[in-house]
């Protein structure tokens, strides 16, 4: 039994700790609120099950919900503060409202409009679909919008997951089926990427919606646009895409880049990097935030950086100075202008033949390719060296029109200016006076002084409306480009050119894309879209008389003309099917084509004696694809899937040789390409992820005949085509630390080479198309790669937001597996008895030794 005084403390200590309680609840409860709010399409229509993702801008707790039939969604019991709300649905881009605030038991009431979006603008936030933290935290993933194989990079990845010095290739490397090779190092060199059997020149690759390529042939180059730095995610489209989807080699895929997103709050950020092979890297950004008044309307990204290497190769130096700014004016959440511009400057001493040989590798080491003491030799550094600035700049302006009616346009232009001069030894002696000096028929035989420059103005325009049938989109992708290319023979050692150039070309193109299609919204769940494409280009050449190696003297005269003009109509067609708001099926059939390269007006067009000169009677018909594809998106709460199935046939293909100085495409009849690639994110909790994907599939030559004779790479392999490849990594992420290590394995490929001369009397003749290009000549046998990185960021709260320690390492187990080989030997025709053997000749692709970088970064964020 108690006693009294005890009773008498513990009733007046219960009755304290009651009034506590009852005082407490009411100021507990005060300290939530409520937001909710109606989605609409422009004509004012509700938009029924979109999804709605609210994240806290302090805790970066995120609270997912659906909006219900009527369009309607509410969010009770959110913790008071500053909110950014998300909205995204089927067809419309993602909408965006930040800076929202939430007061204690007070409800926010918000109405949000959303955007008809292009394929390359729907990049969302799919975790919220499905309320999946596997989706939240996955580092590259699928869309359940997906109406064809597409898989997004975010923000995440770029900034925490590749070296701070790589390029658009790097940061897709773990992306299904991909890889590229840069023998010199992460980002220093001009990088090509490879997938389902494409190779560079195959595919579009987009910045911000606009196609960018070479005007020769539709290729890129890795080093001279859009670092890292300008990135602010990819959207991969393994697909021809849409009718919508515009530019000059969509069939392939396009690989749509993406500038930065503008943040809300300022910030100011300068770093240095110092790693492996003496690699600097010293960069300032700065973000204004919203600014101007009380309205804030204005937004501003700039980016500065100077990087410079000496590269894994000996003497393979890389100097780049770029710049980009991005500004974003709103004259009101209808009206949208947009405009960004980049500069670019690169400067290295990468040689024309970009590997060693095999008995250079013997001798000198993996990492031999040019020399500093021997200037008898055609690798003598001071002799090869490249100098290339480029730019790229567009206006953009979206507006809603009313009644449903949405304009999107986007003037753009830009340019390349790529201005190369190498060496090579010359067929009798070395690298000296008076070899270099004499000409051996009309040409100095020890280097080359080398052109290629165009400029580009174009413009893409889109007028979409919504109805509550659909999404109906018109609209035209119009280009023309100015290009000068030449090649001049030359004494690397005086620099003096010859007077005759091996060629000298200019050219006028156009380019015409108009499209139309509609997104028929049958049900709910289901979504059919069909469109057609009709795609116009004309060629316009000056080709100027040379010394004989391409079109001839022209007798006299200075230059001839010729004209191209090529046709394709492109239909396309697909279909998306929720079968569960978490999981969604499609199908595609899909067309593309590409026009041949400029070279195929490289012919002697010079009359001797009584021989007329050549002309091309018979322009070659375009590269054509038809694509047919079907997969499936699944996101569970812990665990996310895609998969898909696809077959290509690619018709009338060119491809070129893989020394760079023999680039003569040559067409090699139809090829197919098949097979299965699938990714999927895991998450454990805590932080910890794993990531993974895998291809399986074919790439062979089809055609039985070309050109009507014997096709000898018939049901051969496409050069450079993996039969597999899988991705595995790990992540950490938190408040401050993002951790993870990746490792890319790429599956047994075949490189081409070059068929031997029959005898006269081995009954055996070269196709006279396909020439002396041989596929499935090389094997390569597979390799893998390993990376990681250690991230430390200050997060928003901070005056110190977005201070960040990066460390990375890449080739961690440092590999040095051959990528590539350029036989210097010969196949035999009928291929009896034929097994590669390597030869010291042989120039080689080589994995670049283990690599570290090391990053400091100040951030701040002055108070607003």
């Amino acid at each position: 039994m108690l006693r009294p005084s005890l009773l008498a403390r513990t009733r007046a200590a219960f009755a304290v700790a009651l009034v506590a309680v009852s005082l407490g609840l009411p100021a507990i409860a005060q300290q939530t609120g409520t937001l909710s709010g109606t989605l609409k399409d422009a004509i004012g229509a509700s938009i029924p099950n979109a999804t709605v993702v609210l994240r806290n801008e302090a805790t970066k707790v995120v609270r997912n919900v659906r909006g219900d039939a009527e369009g309607h969604f509410n969010a009770s019991g959110l913790p008071a503060g500053t909110y950014t709300v998300e909205a995204s649905a089927p067809g419309f881009a993602l909408t965006t409202r930040q800076g929202v605030q939430l007061t204690a038991s007070n409800t926010q009431d918000l109405t949000l409009t959303l955007k008809v979006g292009g394929a390359n603008e729907q990049i969302t936030v799919d975790a919220a679909n499905a309320n999946s933290i596997a989706a939240a935290y996955a580092v590259m993933d699928g869309v359940l919008d997906a109406r064809s194989a597409r898989t997004e990079v975010n923000s995440t990845y770029i900034q925490n997951y590749v070296a701070p010095t790589a390029d658009y290739t790097e940061v897709l490397q773990n992306a299904p089926g991909t890889y590229s090779l840069n023998a010199n190092g992460v980002g220093m060199g001009d990088a090509k990427m490879f997938f389902r059997g494409f190779s560079d020149g195959n595919y579009d690759i987009t910045f911000d919606g606009i196609p960018w390529n070479d005007t020769n042939s539709p290729s890129h180059h890795s080093w001279a646009f859009f670092p890292s730095q300008f990135l602010g995610g990819v959207d991969f489209d393994r697909s021809p895409g849409s009718a919508s989807t515009v530019g000059p080699t969509p069939f392939g895929g396009s690989i749509n880049l993406l500038s930065k997103e503008m943040p809300d709050v300022q910030n100011i950020r300068g770093g240095i990097s110092y790693g492996s092979f003496n690699t600097k890297l010293i960069d300032v950004n700065y973000d204004s935030g919203n600014f101007g008044g009380a309205s804030k309307r204005n937004n501003v990204f700039i980016d500065v950086h100077h990087m410079d290497s000496d590269g894994y190769q000996t003497f393979n130096y890389q100097t780049r100075n770029a710049g980009a700014l991005k500004y974003q004016f709103k004259f009101s959440e209808n009206k949208i202008l947009t405009g960004f511009a980049s500069v670019l400057w690169l400067d290295s001493n990468t040689p024309n033949i970009k590997g060693p040989t095999r008995a250079q590798v013997a001798q000198y080491g993996d990492n031999y390719l040019l020399q500093n003491t021997d200037s008898t030799q055609a690798n003598y550094y001071k002799y090869n060296f490249y100098h290339v600035p480029t730019d790229f700049e567009y206006v953009g302006y979206k507006q809603q029109l009313g009644h449903g009616w949405s304009l999107d346009t986007k003037p753009y232009t830009y340019s390349y200016n790529n201005k190369q001069n190498y060496a090579a030894t010359p067929k009798k002696g070395t690298v000296s006076e008076p070899n270099c000096s004499t000409a051996v028929s009309g040409a100095l035989p020890c280097g080359t002084d080398k052109l290629n420059s165009y400029r580009k103005y174009g413009e893409i325009t889109s007028l979409s409306q919504v109805s509550r049938f659909g999404i109906f989109r018109v609209g035209m992708w119009y280009e023309w480009a100015a290009t000068d290319r030449f090649q001049i023979p030359q004494d690397p050692i005086t620099q003096v050119d010859s007077a005759l150039p091996n060629f000298h070309e200019q050219f006028w193109t156009n380019s015409y894309q108009p499209y139309a299609e509609y997104e028929y919204h049958a049900t709910s769940k289901l979504t059919l879209t069909g469109g057609l494409k009709f795609a116009h280009y004309t060629m316009d050449l000056k080709q100027y008389a040379d010394n004989g190696s391409t079109v001839g003297s022209l007798n006299g005269a200075p230059y001839v003309r010729n004209n191209a003009s090529y046709n394709s109509v492109l239909p396309s067609v697909d279909a998306n099917y929720r079968i569960r708001p978490n999981w969604s099926v499609y199908g595609q059939f899909a067309t593309g084509s590409v026009i041949p390269p400029s070279n195929v007006f490289d012919i002697n067009q010079t009359s001797t004696g009584s021989s007329q000169a050549a002309v091309l009677k018979t322009l070659p018909d375009p590269s054509y694809a038809k694509s047919y594809q079907t997969g499936s998106v699944l996101k569970l709460h812990r665990v996310t899937l895609n998969a898909d199935v696809y077959y290509v046939r690619f018709g009338n293909a060119y491809s070129a040789p893989s020394d760079p100085n023999f680039v003569n495409y040559t067409s090699q009849g139809d090829s197919v390409t098949k097979g299965f690639e699938g990714e999927t994110n895991v998450y454990f909790g805590k932080g910890l992820s794993l990531f993974a994907n895998g291809t399986a599939g074919t790439a062979k030559y089809v055609s039985q005949t070309v050109g009507g004779a014997s096709n000898p790479n018939y049901d051969l392999w496409v050069a450079s085509t993996p039969s597999n490849t899988e991705s595995l990594g790990m992540t950490f992420q938190d408040k401050y630390l993002n951790l993870g290590i990746f490792n890319k394995r790429i599956g047994p490929m075949w490189n081409d080479g070059k068929y031997a001369t029959p005898s006269a009397s081995s009954g055996l003749t070269l196709n006279p198309v396909l020439g002396t290009n041989a596929n499935q000549a090389v094997p390569i046998d597979p390799f893998n790669v390993t990376n990681m990185y250690v991230n430390f960021t200050m997060r928003r709260g901070s005056i110190f937001d977005q201070t960040k320690i990066r460390f990375s390492v890449n080739n961690l187990f440092d590999q040095h597996n051959i990528t590539s080989v350029n036989p210097s030997g010969s196949v035999s025709l009928n291929r009896v008895g034929y097994a590669f053997a390597p030869a010291s000749g042989d120039t080689v692709g080589l994995l670049p030794g283990r690599s570290f970088m090391v990053s400091f970064t100040i951030g701040l964020s002055p108070r607003q």
